[in-house]
C-alpha cells in the first residue's frame, strides 16, 4: 500500500480578515500608531478594543497591553504579588507562564495534573494548604478546562487569588461562564496561534477597579490614562500613580485595529475549531493506543490545537520518537512533550531550571503524562477530507513505529 502524506501546512494561520488590513492601512497613512495622543479628536483603536473586549467578556475593565505573557506579568503585579511570593501554577503551561511569575519576583509551586491534561484538585487543595501561596495562576493550558467551580471553591477556602492565564481559551468556558470571569483576573493572547492573531498582543480583564488602574499604570499609560474607555473612575488612579511603574508594555494601536474585526467573529471562528477538533477525535478513536482526554459536558472549550496521548503498552520511548519523526516525515508535525530537550513550544517543568530544585518530583502524575503527551495544531482551513488524511498518516506512523521492535534503535526527536 502506498504510503499516506499530508500537503498542507499546520502552522499556518488563518489571514488577518481584510477589515483589519483595512483598517491598519489607514493607521499606517494617518501615523498615530502610538495608542496615546496628547491632542487628538479620534477615539485610540486600542481604547476601542478594550471597550468591545470588556463587553464581550461581560467585565468592567480591560487592559491591552503587548503579549499575552506580559498580560500575566501585570495581572500579578497589580494584584499584589510580591517578590519572594509563591504563586501556585498547574504544572502542564508553556514556558511564559512561570516565567511571568519568575518576573513578578515570585516563586512558582508546581500542582500536579490529572488525566484530563488539568490541575488536579486534590493537589490544589493540598498545596493550597500547605504552600502558604496567597495566589493562584490557573493555566488553560492547549485549551483544557478543570472543574472551574470547584477551583473557585478551593480558593476561597483559602483565601487565596485567582489569576486565569487565557491564553489558550478566548471564548471558551466552563458550564455557561466564560473563562476569565472566575478569577480576580483574566489574561488572554493574541499572538498568531491563537483565537485571534495579530502575531502578539494581550489583554486583561477584571471587575477589580483597584488591580485595573494598577494595570493601565503599569503597562505605561504615562498621565494618559483617560484615554482609556474600559477603564475605572478618574479618582481610582489617584490613589496609585505616583507609586506605580511604568513598565511600558501598552498595546499599539496597529496591533488593536488588526484584533477589532477578529473580535467580531470570533464566536464563529470557536464553533469552526470544535468541528475540527471533532471530526479528528472521531479519526484517531479509530487508531489503538492513541489516547484522546475526557471532554466533560460543562467544559465549552475552544481548540486550536489537538492533544492526545500515548499508551506505553502500544510504543516504548524509542518507538514514540520514531512515530513523532515518522509522522513529520510524512506532513504532520506532532510536537512531543517527553523529549529530553525543549523543541519549539514545547517545555515541561524540569526545562525551567530557575525554579526551585525541590520542585522535583512533587508532580509525579504531570512527570507520568507530559511523557507521552503528544499534540499537533489545527488550522481554520483544515477540511474533513484533510481531518482523514492527518488521522491516516498518524496511523501509518504509528505501525512504522512499532516494526522497529523494542525500540533498542533510539531515535533523537528533532522536529
Amino acid at each position: 500500500m502506498a504510503e499516506v502524506t499530508f500537503s498542507g501546512d499546520l502552522s499556518a494561520p488563518d489571514p488577518v480578515p481584510e477589515a483589519g488590513i483595512e483598517a491598519a492601512v489607514r493607521l499606517l497613512r494617518d501615523g498615530r500608531l502610538f495608542r496615546y495622543g496628547e491632542d487628538r479628536s479620534s477615539i485610540p483603536e486600542a481604547a476601542l478594543l478594550e471597550q468591545e473586549f470588556a463587553a464581550y467578556q461581560g467585565r468592567k475593565y480591560c487592559v491591552a497591553v503587548n503579549s499575552g505573557g506580559c498580560a500575566i506579568f501585570l495581572a500579578l503585579k497589580a494584584a499584589g504579588v510580591c517578590a519572594g511570593d509563591k504563586v501556585l501554577v498547574n504544572a502542564f503551561t508553556l514556558a511564559p507562564v512561570p516565567g511571568a511569575i519568575s518576573h513578578a519576583g515570585a516563586d512558582p509551586v508546581l500542582v500536579d495534573i490529572n488525566d484530563r491534561y488539568v490541575v488536579d484538585l486534590e493537589d490544589l487543595d493540598r498545596k493550597a494548604a500547605e504552600s502558604g501561596a496567597g495566589f493562584f495562576l490557573m493555566s488553560f493550558m492547549r485549551g483544557h478546562i478543570p472543574d472551574m467551580d470547584a477551583v473557585v471553591e478551593i480558593c476561597a477556602r483559602h483565601g487565596i487569588t485567582m489569576i486565569e492565564d487565557c491564553a489558550h481559551t478566548m471564548g471558551g468556558g466552563w458550564n455557561g461562564r466564560l473563562t476569565g470571569t472566575f478569577g480576580k483576573a483574566g489574561c488572554f493572547s493574541a499572538q498568531t496561534f491563537k483565537q485571534i492573531n495579530s502575531g502578539e498582543g494581550g489583554l486583561i480583564v477584571t471587575d477589580d477597579e483597584d488591580l485595573a488602574a494598577r494595570a493601565i499604570l503599569l503597562s505605561g499609560s504615562y498621565m494618559l490614562y483617560a484615554q482609556h474607555r474600559a477603564r475605572p473612575p478618574m479618582e481610582v488612579f489617584e490613589r496609585h500613580r505616583f507609586s506605580t511603574p511604568n513598565c511600558s508594555m501598552r498595546m499599539s494601536g496597529l496591533v488593536a485595529a488588526l484584533l477589532r474585526p477578529q473580535l467580531a467573529s470570533l464566536d464563529e471562528r470557536n464553533l469552526r475549531w470544535r468541528r475540527i477538533y471533532d471530526t479528528l477525535a472521531a479519526e484517531l478513536a479509530g487508531i489503538d493506543g492513541l489516547v484522546l482526554p475526557a471532554r466533560p459536558a460543562e467544559e465549552d472549550f475552544a481548540p486550536t490545537s489537538m492533544q492526545f496521548s500515548v499508551s506505553p503498552d502500544l510504543l516504548d520511548d524509542g518507538q514514540l520518537a520514531h512515530f513523532i519523526q515518522d509522522a513529520d516525515a510524512h506532513g504532520v508535525h506532532v510536537k512531543w512533550f517527553g523529549a529530553t530537550d525543549p523543541v519549539g513550544f514545547t517545555s515541561r517543568h524540569d526545562h525551567w531550571r530557575y525554579i526551585d530544585g525541590s520542585a522535583a518530583g512533587a508532580v509525579p502524575n504531570a512527570d507520568r503524562i507530559l511523557s507521552r503527551l503528544c499534540d499537533f495544531r489545527l488550522p481554520l482551513w483544515l477540511s474533513e477530507a484533510d481531518c482523514r488524511t492527518i488521522a491516516a498518516v498518524l496511523k501509518q506512523a504509528v505501525a512504522a513505529a512499532r516494526s522497529v521492535g523494542n525500540g533498542s534503535e533510539k531515535i533523537r526527536h528533532t522536529a
